[in-house]
């Protein structure tokens, strides 16, 4: 199979969730909004209820990975879990029967991509808690998926959180994590490991050649010369100066609350935050549906749609798959990029 026929491999994430749901959806509109080939792993007679009970005209077909491609145009292509196994969910109920289903389907994307019979993987939204009651020893589905790239005998990479939009992209330094534990956590290494893999990432997988990085600080007015906190003073600001004398472009650490508006974010192509809602509520804010979590750091490329399972809204068809069809889309880009060509990003000053 030639490269540029390669499928995207989707997980089907959460089976009581929204994620079967918006593949349908994504599917019925690959026409009208361009979505690559893509194969879902998962349970084809699972599928083929869930189109059924929401009133779907998706037919659905089993497939091998070299077929998919093919089926696209007419059928969306499921490839069935490696171990056979059948899925039972009801919409709104998140059950830890499904666990294994979940990891397995995750699992089987990487594989694929690993072997070259996908181009990359894209994942339909997990609830961690689904898993963690099963003995799931990851503290999220990106630190499993690092786990999954790591070369037998060393240590798995460091995966960078990206959300990326055509407005904003952002990364947060820690993640999931209780915001009382990001001062101890936040270390002068890890933004500096973050930085340079975002830096890298951004020329080898987007193309920018010049990549413009900017930090925001911890505490109000980034420390306000440590009058309020000193993680900005004795952490970023020396991360900060180490990363420009390896020839990096980044600025920081800046004060959060003014570095989102229009005039300031034609100034950078992407914000590092020490914190998790530091990144994500400027990015959610301006494009709820349209963002798209990319993972950095990965031999592979891996993307998301940028929200949850959305159990509340589960199998009432008004679940809206925007953020899927622009996860498929990038995950397609990224992945088939002629390496002389420039990714759209965020308008650039």
């Amino acid at each position: 199979m030639a490269s540029d026929d390669r499928p995207l491999a989707l997980t089907l994430g959460d089976p009581s969730g929204i994620g079967p749901e918006i593949a349908l959806a994504a599917w019925q509109l690959r026409g009208e909004r361009g979505v690559p080939p893509f194969q879902l792993i998962g349970d084809p007679e699972f599928l083929e209820a869930t189109a059924y009970r929401l009133g779907l005209s998706v037919p659905v077909a089993e497939v091998e990975p070299d077929d998919a491609c093919e089926v696209f145009p007419r059928a969306l292509p499921v490839l069935p879990l490696p171990s056979g196994a059948k899925v039972i969910a009801t919409p709104g109920a998140p059950d830890s029967a499904n666990a294994g289903a979940i990891v397995e389907s995750i699992t089987a994307a990487v594989d694929l991509v690993r072997s070259g019979a996908a181009s990359a993987v894209v994942t339909n939204p997990i609830a961690k808690f689904v898993l963690t009651r099963v003995g799931f020893a990851h503290p999220g589905h990106t630190e499993f998926l690092a786990a999954l790239a790591a070369r037998e005998g060393r240590e798995p990479p460091l995966p960078v959180m990206m959300i990326w939009s055509d407005t904003l992209a952002v990364v947060p330094v820690t993640i999931h994590v209780a915001l009382r534990r990001v001062p101890e956590l936040l270390t002068q290494d890890l933004v500096e490991r973050t930085a340079r893999i975002v830096h890298s990432d951004l020329r080898a997988r987007f193309g920018l050649e010049h990549p413009r990085l900017v930090l925001s600080g911890l505490n109000p007015h980034a420390g306000e010369s440590g009058t309020m906190g000193t993680e900005d003073r004795d952490v970023l600001a020396p991360a900060v100066a180490v990363l420009r004398s390896e020839g990096i472009d980044i600025r920081g650490p800046l004060p959060a609350d003014t570095l989102f508006h229009e005039r300031a974010r034609a100034t950078y192509d992407v914000a590092l935050t020490p914190t998790h809602d530091q990144a994500l509520i400027p990015v959610k804010t301006l494009a709820f549906d349209e963002g798209v979590n990319v993972t950095l750091g990965l031999p592979f490329v891996r993307t998301s749609p940028d929200h949850g399972t959305a159990f509340d809204i589960a199998g009432k068809g008004i679940a809206k798959p925007d953020s899927l069809i622009a996860a498929l889309r990038l995950a397609h880009r990224l992945a088939h990029r002629p390496a002389d060509t420039v990714l759209p990003f965020p308008v650039r000053a």
